[in-house]
């Protein structure tokens, strides 16, 4: 399984339910990956997308813990055991968690691969996706050549974990 986060330098992904910067690069990037894909977010973070609606292309499963909450053209879990059960069905590597910090928190212990735009810069920010670089489970692989939007300056990496994830199986 795969998780997509864009992070600054303290690994912050954002502040009041949104995105710390816009790249269209990175936007790119996140749709590329993702298209095609199943996406596993939370509710709050389907509340950012346009209009707060599900993204197309995509299979998309919000994770919450509303048992009313509905969403069209989404597939709705109330747990991390449903959520799990609901991913079987789906090969391991087409599947993306892409937020917020909870749903970071509670999957990544079942990722293998990370694909992260580190942003050279640090935000005022009140939400975290875990700093792979300080866990010895996971390591860098892939680096892009630096990019800059505007005056902002950030790469593409890659991580993977070393040893096993937990099984979806």
């Amino acid at each position: 399984m795969n998780v997509i986060a864009a992070v600054d330098n303290n690994w912050a992904i954002g502040k009041q339910n949104e995105l710390l910067v816009r790249i269209p690069n990175d936007q790119k990037h996140f749709r590329e990956e993702t298209i095609g894909k199943v996406i596993v977010l939370g509710r709050r973070t389907l509340e950012t997308f346009p209009q707060g609606l599900p993204l197309h292309g995509r299979t998309n499963i919000i994770l919450s813990k509303d048992p009313q909450y509905r969403v069209k053209n989404a597939q709705v879990v109330h747990s991390v055991p449903e959520l799990l059960e609901e991913l079987r069905q789906y090969a391991s590597e087409d599947i993306y968690v892409v937020g917020g910090e909870s749903v970071y928190r509670q999957m990544l212990p079942y990722c293998d691969v990370a694909h992260i735009t580190k942003i050279d810069r640090t935000y005022e920010a009140d939400r975290y996706f875990p700093d792979l670089d300080a866990s010895p489970e996971w390591r860098l692989v892939q680096d892009s050549e630096e990019q800059t939007y505007f005056d902002v300056e950030y790469v593409f990496q890659k991580y993977e974990r070393q040893g096993a994830s937990k099984s979806l199986k």
